[in-house]
């Protein structure tokens, strides 16, 4: 069975923690660790949203005044490839080597 599975970005980086990404990627490793039970015997498919890591990212931007600012597609771009690459990291860890999985970004 094919089960897609959204992971909001309010639930990788929480209200009230600090921006890190020592705290992301311990949100992630959660949430990875309460789905890889169903991909073992499902086909797995993680979306995501990045609100917060864009404004983060947007607000370190505009911290530095020296250069341009990236436009928001751009830093929504750049949040869900660092995203996706800490969610395939954290199922890999998981998951066993053949697990076959699929990723998808909003």
């Amino acid at each position: 069975m094919r089960i897609l599975v959204a992971l909001g970005g309010n639930a990788l980086l929480r209200r009230g923690e600090p921006l890190t990404a020592e705290n992301q990627r311990r949100n992630i490793r959660i949430a990875a660790e309460t789905l890889a039970p169903i991909g073992r015997d499902h086909q797995l498919i993680v979306s995501h949203g990045n609100g917060p890591q864009v404004g983060l990212l947007a607000l370190q931007a505009a911290a530095y005044s020296k250069a341009e600012l990236y436009p928001l597609d751009v830093l929504g771009a750049e949040t869900e490839g660092m995203i996706g690459y800490m969610i395939e990291q954290e199922l890999g860890n998981i998951l066993p080597f053949e697990q076959p999985s699929r990723r998808s970004s909003r």
